[in-house]
């Protein structure tokens, strides 16, 4: 019977008491049970919860972890007018889209909780005058790109595709694949739009004990935005079990990936710059960063771990570390992590190869279970188990040609995190932020706005200030949202 080898098995594993109700449970639950627990690889859960405890408590001894240093300045590169790079790699950028060398990466698994909404947050409206979501944004911004890469590589319409690959979680998956469709994929072909799903893992006891959250079912949570690495080698399909993300990418002849967080309404998706520029550099991995607001900004940096390149926590450095400058007088750890980052497929697929080398994060949390002596349900008022995390940026020390690009912050960063009305990363300040950068789109373009003026720009119209050259010596006193160059002229 498989409830035998499934006995012998988790019992080997120290496991054994995720069976105890096992003669108690109806067919329908052991089935279920029994599902569960043959697709886990409990011997890794071990390996997991062994490794991550080793190696929190081998970063809190100052003795045993690496030295943190900042950025040498010669790794890190610009890209507002002070390298005059800036040309040369959106051409370069730009020749690889054409060729069909480029795909995005998405991770969109998380929920609008904080926001008051149940929806996947790529769902979310912004209070935009267009009411178009994070996920519109940034599907229209691709459509603009491939038509931009169609006219000036000579290529005719249609012909250039940007494959999109979305990471969802499991409560937000059905959700996501149906506001696509209801959507009509915002105007790419649905084939070209690969929904997957982000993995989870058990939550374990503070012993390393794997917890039930029913009699017949294992307690999960998601396993963190690192989780993408292993989410691409899983399959798309129970009717296929080859058919990967990375496998569609190798299919498609991908060469050159960018991966980033739905939440930033700003980003530039497949960014021609960042893209190139990672291409010239021979990067098989690399971030963009900003520019930190201020010495205390409570957020992760760019650093260097030792001699490996790292994202360092705010609460990892210390005040004068935080304070230091370098000789151009920036902020010598103001590398601001914005999960906004390159791969080469290549990379992607060697990631498995040092997987277990990574250590997983713990977060220590009360997590509802299933007492083992009565089966009832138990809701801690205290922590009591932890959670496995694993952090998108984990790989960075295994690259081997590793690049930085900085970038600025109010062209391209305005996370969405906070609950409206915060007044700090909320919708209230995307919506800004979108409106003001379509602003100096038009000023750019050589028109006037008058004050208080809000005009919102359709991605699909432009989609980094390009394409606007008609609105030069216009002056706009109208506020609205125009789709087509035409419809400027009304709001002169």
């Amino acid at each position: 019977m498989a409830s035998d080898s499934l006995h012998k098995r988790y019992e080997a594993a120290g496991q054994g008491h995720l069976l105890k109700f096992w003669p108690k449970l109806d067919e329908t639950q052991r089935s279920a049970l029994s599902a569960q627990l043959e697709a886990l690889d409990i011997e890794r859960v071990n390996r997991i919860y062994q490794k991550a405890v080793s190696a929190e408590k081998a970063a809190s001894d100052p003795n045993e972890s690496d030295p943190i240093e900042p950025l040498p300045e010669d790794s890190v590169d610009f890209a507002f007018g002070t390298s005059g790079g800036e040309k040369e790699w959106r051409a370069t950028g730009l020749q690889a889209i054409a060729r069909g060398e480029v795909g995005v990466l998405l991770m969109a698994g998380g929920q609008g909780t904080r926001l008051g909404s149940s929806a996947p947050k790529g769902c979310y409206d912004i209070g935009l005058p267009s009411h178009k979501s994070l996920f519109q944004y940034q599907a229209e911004r691709i459509v603009r790109l491939q038509n931009v890469a169609e006219q000036e590589a000579g290529k005719p319409a249609g012909s250039v595709v940007i494959p999109w690959y979305i990471m969802t979680s499991g409560p937000t998956r059905k959700e996501t694949q149906a506001f696509f469709a209801k959507n009509k994929y915002f105007g790419l072909e649905s084939a070209n739009v690969i929904f997957f799903e982000q993995g989870t893992l058990p939550c374990v006891t503070m012993e390393g004990k794997v917890l039930l959250d029913t009699p017949s079912h294992v307690a999960v949570a998601p396993d963190g935005n690192g989780g993408l690495y292993a989410a691409t080698r899983a399959p798309l399909s129970s009717s296929d079990k080859k058919h990967t993300v990375l496998s569609d990418l190798g299919k498609r002849k991908v060469l050159y990936v960018h991966g980033f967080g739905v939440d930033n309404c700003l980003v530039k998706v497949a960014d021609p710059i960042f893209l190139g520029y990672c291409i010239s550099k021979q990067a098989d991995c690399a971030a963009k960063v900003v520019s930190k607001a201020s010495a205390t900004e409570s957020v992760g940096v760019v650093a260097r771990r030792g001699d490996k390149f790292s994202v360092v926590e705010y609460s990892e450095i210390s005040t004068a570390q935080a304070e230091k400058r370098n000789a151009r007088g920036d902020l010598a750890f103001g590398a601001a992590n914005i999960v906004n980052h390159f791969y080469t497929t290549t990379y992607l697929n060697s990631v498995e190869s040092f997987e277990d080398e990574l250590a997983f994060h713990i977060a220590r949390k009360k997590i509802p279970h299933v007492d083992l002596e009565t089966g009832a349900t138990v809701k801690p008022t205290k922590p009591n188990g932890m959670k496995f995390e694993m952090f998108v940026f984990d790989v960075f020390p295994f690259t081997k040609s590793f690049a930085v690009l900085e970038v600025a912050r109010n062209e391209e960063f305005s996370p969405l995190k906070n609950a409206p009305g915060t007044g700090s990363d909320d919708p209230g300040t995307s919506r800004r932020d979108l409106l003001a950068q379509h602003k100096r789109f038009l000023e750019k373009a050589g028109a006037k706005v008058a004050e208080g003026v809000e005009i919102e720009i359709s991605p699909r119209l432009s989609y980094s200030g390009e394409g606007l050259e008609a609105v030069k010596g216009k002056t706009f006193t109208k506020s609205g949202f125009v789709e087509e160059i035409e419809e400027l002229d009304a709001l002169v």
